[in-house]
This record gives C-alpha cells, sequence and structure tokens, in this order.
C-alpha cells in the first residue's frame, strides 16, 4: 500500500511549504487509487489525481468542499454529508454508513462513526490492501468502536489539530464532546491497542508554526508511549508492506 498526503493542513490560516494544502490522502495498491478528503483548497483541482473514487469523512470546509464543482469519480460519504452536498454537482453519490466495507481494485474500506461534531458527523476509514491496514481519521473526539477500529493496524493515520492543548468541549444544547482530541492522546490509544506507528495530519498552528521545537514534543510523547510517530507534510510518499 502506497500512502501519498497530498496535502495537511487543517482549517487555519498560516501556511508553510510543508503544510500548505487541505488535508487529503491518495491511497494506491496495484495501480487502483483511492483518495479520502478534498477540502476547499482544491476546488477546480480535484481530478488533477487519478482515482477510482473519493471517499469523505464528513463535510467541512477543509474535508469535502473541493468537490463543490463536481468531480469525475464516484463519491463515497456519510448520510448526513450528502445533506450538505445535496446541490453540489456530483453525479455518482454513493453513501456509505457506520461499519459497512466497499472493495474497489483490492482497497477495502470499512466506515466507522467517531465523534467529532453534531452538526455535522464524521467517520474514520479502516483501509487494507493486501497484507496492510490503517485507520485515517483526521478529526476526532473519540472512535465510537476504537479496539473494532484500531485491531491489527500498522498504522494509524490521525489529527494533528492540537498536540496537547485541550480542543474538546461540551455542545450546550447536547451535552455531546465536539472537537479534536490532542495528539497525545491518540498516541496513547496506539500503545494500548498495539498500533507500532503514527502518521499526523490535518495539522494545526502548534505543528505549523511550531517548527523543531512542536516536533520534538511530538518525538517524546511517541518515545513515552513506544510509538513510532511521523509529521506527514504535503506531497509525502509512504509504501507500507
Amino acid at each position: 500500500m502506497k500512502l501519498t498526503f497530498l496535502g495537511t493542513k487543517g482549517y487555519i490560516e498560516p501556511r508553510t511549504d510543508a503544510h500548505a494544502m487541505h488535508t487529503s490522502t491518495l491511497v494506491t495498491y496495484r495501480g487502483k487509487s483511492i483518495r479520502i478528503d478534498c477540502g476547499e483548497d482544491w476546488r477546480g483541482r480535484c481530478d488533477e489525481t487519478r482515482q477510482q473514487a473519493f471517499f469523505i469523512t464528513h463535510c467541512h470546509p477543509d474535508h469535502a468542499f473541493g468537490l463543490k464543482d463536481g468531480c469525475a469519480a464516484p463519491v463515497y460519504a456519510p448520510p448526513e454529508a450528502w445533506e450538505e452536498m445535496a446541490d453540489w454537482p456530483i453525479e455518482d453519490r454513493r453513501t456509505i454508513a457506520d461499519r459497512q466495507t466497499v472493495e474497489i481494485g483490492g482497497i477495502t474500506v470499512e466506515c466507522f462513526e467517531v465523534q467529532h461534531s453534531t452538526r455535522c458527523p464524521a467517520v474514520g476509514y479502516r483501509i487494507s490492501a493486501g497484507v496492510v491496514t490503517v485507520f485515517y481519521v483526521p478529526d476526532l473526539v473519540y472512535i465510537k468502536d476504537r479496539e473494532a477500529a484500531l485491531e491489527d493496524c500498522d498504522a494509524y493515520i490521525g489529527d494533528g489539530a492540537t498536540i496537547d492543548r485541550n480542543m474538546v468541549r461540551r455542545q450546550k444544547d447536547t451535552g455531546e464532546l465536539i472537537g479534536h482530541v490532542p495528539l497525545r492522546t491518540q498516541l496513547t490509544w496506539c500503545r494500548k491497542l498495539g498500533v507500532p506507528k503514527m502518521f499526523v495530519t490535518h495539522c494545526g498552528s502548534q505543528i505549523v508554526t511550531g517548527g523543531e521545537q512542536a516536533l520534538q514534543t511530538i518525538e517524546d510523547y511517541a518515545a513515552e508511549r513506544e510509538v513510532e510517530v511521523e509529521v506527514a507534510t504535503d506531497g509525502l510518499e509512504v509504501v507500507l508492506r
């Protein structure tokens, strides 16, 4: 399985050469590819890559608005995302539900519900190809069935909106938790469930503007938990075997 991190920036103003485009990742196996998320930075450019399908985690601007003008490939998205994208000129619309599995060109994608936003519910994707399995979730507070999602995963690709600052809050009207769990906590999940490596994407200001000090902090948290970590940058290509 090959991962190409096309973009790694969250919904923030700062940009650097390393984190210039909204989070989007291409997963390739034996000449077939799927693309996960396509934020508004990609509007008008979403077909620059060749993919058999798009998979959208949720309909926030930095994850879906690149598809506002349509695209050539089928698009898979949870039901709530399609409600927001109802008027977009996307011809091939496919709904994916919690724990539903889709197979495309030898790449198997299983949908997992996660907690992130009450107005814009999100999902993560467990992706398998050949002998490799990864879990991809760029925005979350928690995974609702975390053990099943991360079981026997070779890598976890997670939310870098915050390294250790608290970005979780409680919705006043519903009491539900919303926002972003710190990267530090996600590394702890990996340690507890035996996931050996975390890739960090959807990078927030702490990472994008934090320089070497931020990277060292992340390395320290990972070392404490005995998990390998790599902060993805735009254009990073990784082959997992």
